[in-house]
């Protein structure tokens, strides 16, 4: 009974040595693997998803607008007409809360991440009050009815209605796609090298083709100056 007991015990402790060896093995044999392998894309891409996200809201442009919009008002066979300067400030945010994994797509063969961006929104205008101007040439309906009222209000409707419509011109929309393209080439492009990999990131937003990066150096060549002559 003792010379069986002392069998059976041995024996256990033979499977359990193979067991645990078996899983060192195992372990070893996947951490050489990863380690052969070099780090993971989808992993690190992964990574610069969750930290974008945690952004919120990326805004790469601010761009400033001048209004210039008068209007006028008849009463009484008498006319009164006011013209307002109003200065206004609009951002280019994209909503990086929206962003989903099926967005951001590593080619393994072409090492290659591709990003698909939600659409940019123009986010405004914000009017600086302490430099609006306002003109008018007087007249009885401005000093003896409500017209002026009338007319500030219109004024300020049609103001931001023209502030908008500047910041949504193709020129300043286009400027605006490329510098969040640019930032968010860099937040995944960035981490991918620091762990060496040579590795490729284009940006798109939706309806857009994927475009060639050196044709992207090109086109980055122009400063936002050149382009946009109705900013301040």
């Amino acid at each position: 009974m003792a010379a069986g007991g002392v069998t059976r015990r041995a024996l256990v402790i033979l499977v359990a040595a193979a067991l645990i060896g078996g899983g060192l093995y195992f372990g070893l044999r996947a951490a050489a693997d990863r380690f052969w392998r070099g780090p993971d894309p989808e992993v690190i891409a992964s990574g610069s998803l969750e930290g974008l996200r945690q952004q919120n809201r990326l805004s790469a442009l601010v761009a400033n607008y001048v209004a210039v919009v008068t209007t006028t008002q008849h009463r009484f066979g008498l006319s009164a007409e006011r013209t307002l300067i109003m200065p206004g400030l609009v951002r280019y945010e994209v909503d990086l809360g929206k962003l989903e994994a099926k967005d951001v797509r590593w080619d393994a063969a072409e090492k290659r991440l591709d990003v698909t961006l939600p659409p940019i929104e123009v986010v405004g205008p914000q009017v600086d009050l302490t430099k609006v101007r306002q003109y008018d040439g007087g007249g009885l309906l401005l000093r003896f009815t409500d017209t002026g009222a009338v007319l500030d209000a219109a004024n300020r409707k049609a103001g931001q209605t023209e502030l908008l419509r500047q910041a949504q011109e193709p020129v300043p929309m286009t400027l605006a796609r490329d510098a969040t393209r640019r930032a968010v080439e860099r937040s995944f492009a960035l981490p991918l090298r620091a762990a060496g990999l040579d590795a490729t990131v284009r940006v798109r937003f939706p309806g857009e083709a994927f475009r060639d990066p050196d044709a992207e150096q090109v086109q980055r060549s122009r400063s936002p100056g050149q382009v946009m002559s109705n900013s301040f």
